[in-house]
């Protein structure tokens, strides 16, 4: 467990010990961090599915796919189980929108204020994280991607690019100790001063294939290979950029570059139907509120017109809406 004071975690980047890191939300996201991290740290995951977490104690936690693993970590229900618990680093893995219950679950119970770490899609989550108390909080972006196929077990379907983290409060050099760490265990990443251009060229792409994805049942080719379809994503990027040139925020790159290689034929075609094709499948609440909404909300509240974004977004709030009524009436 982490020395020092109880006020703030201390890094383990100057001694031999493991670092303790608590991933909070067992999923996809969380899985596969928590698999790889266990290779050079002390895991503990927190997930409110009880069968997951006890699938996970009695076997551990198995990741297929991209990568192959059977992690020996431990698992706990409730925030109440890590009463007195210490941790270097606290890596928010929650949808977006449980990212306050979540954390207001957890928080209280610890001894210390370890580094937040949030990878997570969609926007608002780190005011969420900064108004729960003075820790230092760290954001990136990761294009890892994967879905939990039962309980105790990860199928990881997208290795992908380095993911950008720094600073949202605290110092670069605070939190660069994880960034080589995630790098050690197979997980690339890089440390920035700062991340938002990365983070926001992601999340305008979220923003528009997320519900694109849902609305066409995550099919591949109708994402990628349809005119129309590539049409309206140029259309709803193009609204979100204009967002993010009033906030200041610089992106590196094309948010579409992935869909103009599909396009091209230079990358594969991606199988992956996207996390919100895949809540809407099994009736779960999607994440078009930090992602979409969010932007037509900014976007409007800078009068700027999005009207493609505000479409995607009411339609997947309709879709929502329509599965909740099959799903009460056992139709779904």
């Amino acid at each position: 467990m982490p020395s020092g004071s109880p006020g703030a975690a201390s890094s383990p980047a100057d001694g031999d010990r493991r670092p303790a890191i608590l991933v909070v939300g067992g999923g996809a996201i969380g899985g596969i961090h928590a698999a790889h991290l266990a290779k050079a740290a002390e895991i503990v995951v927190l997930d409110t599915d009880a069968d997951h977490v006890a699938a996970i104690r009695a076997k551990g936690l198995a990741v297929s796919g991209k990568t192959q693993a059977q992690a020996r970590i431990e698992a706990v229900k409730d925030g109440t189980a890590l009463a007195g618990r210490a941790f270097d680093a606290l890596l928010v893995a929650v949808k977006s929108m449980h990212t306050k219950a979540a954390m207001t679950a957890v928080l209280p119970h610890l001894s210390n204020q370890p580094l937040l770490l949030t990878l997570q899609n969609g926007q608002g989550n780190v005011d969420i994280l900064a108004e729960l108390g003075p820790h230092s909080i760290a954001q990136g972006t990761t294009w890892e991607a994967g879905e939990r196929t039962g309980p105790g077990a990860i199928l990881h379907l997208i290795h992908g690019p380095p993911a950008p983290i720094g600073p949202a409060r605290g110092e670069a050099s605070q939190m660069a100790w994880l960034v080589d760490l995630l790098n050690r265990v197979g997980l690339p990443a890089k440390l920035e001063a700062d991340p938002r251009g990365a983070i926001w060229t992601k999340y305008l792409f979220n923003c528009a294939m997320n519900p694109v994805s849902a609305l066409l049942a995550g099919s591949p080719e109708g994402k990628y290979g349809s005119e129309e379809i590539y049409g309206l994503l140029v259309a709803a990027v193009a609204e979100g950029r204009q967002v993010a040139d009033r906030m200041g925020i610089v992106l590196p790159e094309d948010p579409l570059h992935l869909v103009t290689e599909v396009r091209a034929g230079t990358r594969p075609m991606p199988r992956h139907p996207g996390s919100m094709a895949q809540d809407i499948a099994r009736g779960a609440p999607t994440e078009i509120e930090a992602l979409t909404g969010y932007l037509v909300r900014k976007a409007k509240g800078f009068d700027i017109a999005c009207p493609h974004l505000d479409t995607l977004y009411r339609l997947v709030k309709g879709l929502e809406t329509g599965m909740a009524a099959k799903r009460a009436q056992g139709t779904a």
